[in-house]
């Protein structure tokens, strides 16, 4: 009985791989070898934060003169209680800090994760891009967000795509054809992350939905403009962030982007390597308008412009009121949170008004959406609608947190 099962397991194995094999090939998804190799057969699931040594790098350097934190002289006297600690653990967190404008009141780490560790940004990434887009107008190397992206990719000159705008792809409205899914393998987000050719990805998406109407979340907005300022400066994305970011800022620790293969292309999307504090370092920068102490390092009025929310129709047929140029926007009753957001939930999130920061990162974020009904940041406070509207609910007990915390530190 035993030898027969065993028969009949290696059949079903052998019928797995030769009928993957053949899907494969016929659909022409070569980047599924990539992720079966990179994934399953080294005891992983799917992406996670960890995965820098798993795809080729570039660097990304400091300049040795490292922006110092000011501590609180009461840092670190507070700390979660039972139910918050529980919640970390649920969510996988590795990293929760809190900062009042320049003074870092609080931080934690969890298992191995350190000040020093790097891990992936995930979509936190993006607003990174956009910081970019922002300079490099100011440099003079875009003219202005209002340029088709025809000017800079030739792809983009046809078959509807000539319509497209940098403000399109800033906004998520460019209108694209693609599946944006963490889970699902064959969607163009798993392709991006797997694939040695990401240019060849983004130049051959489909305009399905007229550029500028509609908000729709999707990565590939973000890799096409990566390629518009990687052709409009003639340097890599590591590059522009080392030269324009990492150093001027004064980052403390070298950084990394994933590349899509050796000596290729940024996965601009997402990918960017940093240490907790150097994460929150991108905060501060937009928490000031732009500055790192008396430095303009992004313009201020394009800083101004990312957290602009324009009245365009989303997927689900409301009004936008959750994203600017790449950046995430929560209205908090008059405390605008404006934040980077990542796939396992890595955020940076930042409230002007205030001067509040609170930095998380970890492996996984909530998936249901909630609207608060009152200021109170918490999840007793809110009610799941049946529309999405854009924030998981896990931000508003990071907010919550951070605001306790603050307040035990400060007082």
């Amino acid at each position: 009985m035993l030898k027969k099962l065993l028969r009949y397991l290696l059949y079903f194995i052998l019928v797995v791989l030769v009928g993957g094999n053949l899907f494969i090939v016929l659909s022409g998804r070569y980047y599924l070898y990539s992720g079966i190799s990179k994934t399953y057969l080294i005891g992983k699931t799917g992406p996670t934060i960890y995965d820098l040594e798993v795809f080729p790098k570039a660097t990304i350097e400091t300049s040795g003169k490292s922006f110092q934190w000011k501590e609180h002289a009461r840092f670190n006297q507070a700390s979660f209680t039972a139910n918050e600690e529980k919640f970390h653990k649920k969510w996988k967190t590795q990293a929760f800090l809190v900062f009042q404008n320049d003074t870092l009141l609080f931080e934690k780490y969890w298992n191995t994760h350190t000040r020093e560790t790097v891990s992936n940004s995930f979509s936190a990434g993006k607003t990174v891009i956009s910081l970019l887009i922002g300079i490099a107008i100011d440099k003079g190397y875009v003219k202005s967000v209002e340029e088709p992206v025809g000017n800079y990719i030739p792809e983009f000159k046809e078959n509807g795509r000539d319509k497209v705008t940098i403000r399109h792809l800033l906004l998520m409205a460019a209108g694209f054809d693609w599946e944006e899914s963490g889970v699902n393998p064959l969607s163009e987000t798993a392709e991006a992350y797997y694939t040695d050719d990401l240019y060849g990805l983004v130049t051959r998406q489909k305009v399905v939905v007229k550029p500028g109407t509609i908000f729709n979340y999707q990565s590939g907005d973000t890799q096409v403009l990566a390629f518009v300022l990687k052709k409009a400066t003639g340097k890599t994305i590591a590059e522009l962030t080392e030269e324009w970011l990492w150093k001027p800022m004064g980052a403390g620790q070298t950084a990394y982007w994933s590349l899509d293969k050796e000596n290729g292309d940024e996965k601009a999307y997402c990918c960017l390597y940093a240490s907790p504090r150097d994460f929150a370092l991108l905060g501060f920068l937009m928490l000031n308008q732009g500055k790192i102490g008396s430095k303009q390092i992004v313009p201020e009025w394009y800083m101004q412009e990312m957290v602009k929310t324009p009245p365009i129709q989303t997927e689900e047929g409301i009004v936008n009121t959750r994203y600017g140029f790449q950046t995430w926007v929560y209205p908090n009753f008059g405390n605008t949170v404006h934040y980077y957001r990542g796939l396992g939930g890595q955020y940076i999130m930042v409230m002007p008004k205030t001067g509040r920061m609170v930095v998380r990162l970890g492996h996984r974020k909530t998936t249901n959406y909630l609207i608060p009904k009152n200021k109170e940041n918490d999840k007793e406070y809110c009610k799941i609608n049946n529309q999405k509207v854009g924030h998981s609910w896990d931000i508003f007990y990071y907010l919550a947190m951070g605001e306790r915390i603050a307040n035990k530190i400060k007082k």
